[in-house]
């Protein structure tokens, strides 16, 4: 399952640079093809994750090809950006802020999927530039064989047993890193405490990392013991590393956990070279017969609301997000400030 190797995103990138170099500048508005700029998590290195599943029938049913690149949530939206006068992706699936972000830089266009009309209000942007694909939420994971339970609130976190055993993604690079700093802006009461408090946190952190996904893999080893991921990536990922355990730190001793929605958001690019084959994926994406995918192929939470899953997976993801409160960050604050609070949190933890 998604495991977020950052090796297999850089040969899908160069794969893709070198088949655009020998093709030109220009690509052919006729191709039965399209370019797919996405965040990692929901491809599997094994073939059989949710993407692996929809661009293979996508491709049987339309006969459209899906040329695929990862990266994390805002290296994606930096590439589009500077190839904005050259572009070269046609479809944009990135995680918040991200998406916010790449409307904000006018990298998006107005396209509203069949089917958003049954994607919540909060999950789709009002004036039709993006909408979410899979919904998903944030979490951190702890190794289970060595931790007879999770850290249970975020101070918990600076125990010095953790020291060069915690770690977590580098915030402004990938989107669950992001997260990070956003869900302790909201638990520890705004910027001053919650940059405060991970400055604390650096005795323990190991240090950077522009993947959340390699986390994974070395929290299950025991090499961590304690990480940030996401609930799907997670989730899907227990079947090959099952000594991951998903939680959510509270805010203080007492308090229930929390966590936000942090969904895959898709948007059409703006100038996509093949934006109609990109019209005809984002419809696919939120057909319902892909959406009654999502949990038992891809392990996250259908973004379409009229879709109630039973299968094995929506039944352990409901257990897992039980007595878990669900906050909704401010978007516009954190759209519009979040260079601010990225260079805030580089001079705190001198990152």
């Amino acid at each position: 399952m998604p495991r977020r190797h950052p090796l297999t995103a850089g040969a899908a990138v160069l794969a893709l640079a070198a088949a655009l170099t020998a093709c030109g500048t220009t690509a052919d508005p006729n191709a039965k093809e399209i370019t797919v700029y996405s965040a990692d998590g929901l491809k599997s290195e094994r073939g059989d994750g949710f993407y692996d599943k929809v661009f293979k029938d996508f491709e049987r049913q339309t006969g459209i090809k899906v040329n695929y690149v990862e990266s994390g949530s805002g290296a994606a939206v930096q590439r589009l950006a500077r190839e904005r006068t050259n572009t070269k992706a046609d479809v944009l699936v990135t995680l918040p802020p991200f998406i916010q972000q790449a409307d904000g830089k006018g990298l998006l266009d107005i396209y509203r999927p069949k089917g958003a009309e049954h994607v919540a209000a909060a999950d789709q942007d009002p004036n039709g530039r993006w909408t979410a694909v899979v919904n998903n939420y944030f979490c951190f994971i702890y190794n289970t064989k060595e931790l007879a339970k999770p850290p249970a609130t975020w101070q918990d976190l600076t125990d010095p047993r953790f020291a060069g055993k915690l770690q977590y993604s580098t915030p402004g690079v990938a989107g669950d890193g992001t997260a990070v700093l956003i869900k302790a802006l909201h638990d520890l009461g705004g910027q001053g405490p919650a940059l405060a408090f991970l400055k604390k946190l650096q005795a323990n952190n190991v240090g950077p990392s522009s993947s959340t996904g390699q986390l994974a893999p070395k929290t299950d080893k025991g090499e961590l013991l304690v990480a940030n991921g996401d609930v799907q990536m997670n989730y899907a990922n227990m079947k090959t590393m099952p000594h991951q355990g998903i939680f959510f730190p509270a805010a203080k001793a007492g308090a229930r956990p929390t966590t936000f929605a942090l969904p895959y958001a898709a948007g059409l690019v703006r100038d996509a070279p093949h934006a109609a084959n990109a019209r005809k994926f984002l419809d696919y994406l939120l057909s319902k017969p892909v959406q009654e995918q999502v949990s038992a192929i891809g392990g996250g939470f259908a973004a379409r609301t009229d879709i109630h899953p039973t299968d094995r997976n929506a039944t352990a993801l409901a257990a897992i997000m039980k007595g878990v409160d669900i906050f909704r960050p401010d978007w516009n604050d954190l759209t519009k400030n979040l260079d601010t609070y990225l260079t805030a949190w580089k001079t705190a933890t001198q990152s």
